[in-house]
């Protein structure tokens, strides 16, 4: 099995620059989506903060004889543990630059990761926030991600609400994020890819903007990753822009896979590193 992936943010048309970033590990098998939270930019310093951490977190522990910063969980898979515990390192990463610097104090992000196991032929996906990880699968999508946002922690409680109080309830309210806290409550949902399968980690500038059949009929529109990234792009602005909008696809196939460099793309440039309520979105 094969994978094949492609990754593009865009600032949308109404923020002033872009909090989003993103990474394509191809040598892991990794992909990862982040959306940036904070006041001054720190939403851009979180994010690739994030990107940034997992990504090197992967590859210090690409030797067998790597030490890992937290303790190997038996009920997952090395797979899940690894994936868990590089989210972990970002998320400590952007809490402890939050309390060293009043500039970047209370900023966080959201993060969705996929890592594809080629030994196990499965897909592990650990996620915290509302960035997003749909499947598109013989003509149909399935969201296999649960927004961590206020109406769905409303919807769980009180699965009956009407319409009328779901629409009173603030919809851009998060529950959880990374740089929020020292610790992290991490979701994790694993498949099976089969040949031809797509799947697509995005923003919410991309999920808040178009319906999952508008995304559907882009997703099967075309077999390149690459196009499908500039049209759901196009599609989102076309609607609107009001976010940053951030998408990428990961195609599988039943062509053997290549080696080829890891490429990690942050999105726009943001203040060195060397330097409101992360809860809810501006």
């Amino acid at each position: 099995m094969r994978a094949m992936a492609s990754g593009m943010t865009d600032v949308g048309l109404q923020r002033e620059h872009n909090e989003d970033s993103y990474a394509v590990l191809a040598q892991y098998d990794l992909y990862v989506v982040a959306d940036g939270m904070g006041g001054h930019r720190a939403g851009d310093v979180a994010s690739r903060l994030a990107t940034d951490s997992i990504a090197d977190f992967f590859r210090k522990t690409s030797a067998e004889d790597a030490t890992w910063p937290f303790h190997f969980d038996l009920t997952l898979t090395e797979e899940e543990n690894r994936l868990v515990a590089g989210i972990r390192v970002a998320n400590r990463q952007i809490f402890e630059r939050s309390l060293r610097s009043r500039e970047y104090s209370g900023m966080g992000t959201t993060i969705v990761g996929a890592l594809f196991s080629r030994k196990k032929h499965r897909l592990f996906v650990g996620h915290v926030g509302d960035s997003r990880c749909y499947r598109v699968r013989r003509g149909e999508i399935a969201q296999l991600t649960r927004d961590h946002s206020l109406v769905n922690d409303y919807l769980l409680a009180m699965p009956g609400m009407s319409e009328e109080q779901r629409a009173e309830l603030p919809r851009n309210v998060i529950t959880r994020a990374l740089g929020m806290h020292d610790q992290v409550q991490i979701d994790l949902v694993s498949d099976d890819p089969q040949s031809s399968d797509v799947y697509l980690l995005c923003s919410d500038g991309l999920s808040g903007m178009i319906s999952d059949e508008e995304i559907l009929d882009v997703v099967t529109s075309s077999g390149d990753p690459d196009e499908i990234c500039r049209r759901l792009i196009t599609r989102a602005n076309d609607r609107g822009g009001e976010d940053n909008i951030t998408v990428l696809v990961v195609r599988f196939d039943d062509g053997e896979a290549e080696a080829s460099p890891d490429s990690k793309r942050p999105t726009s440039p943001a203040p060195p590193l060397e330097e409101g309520d992360p809860a809810s979105r501006p």
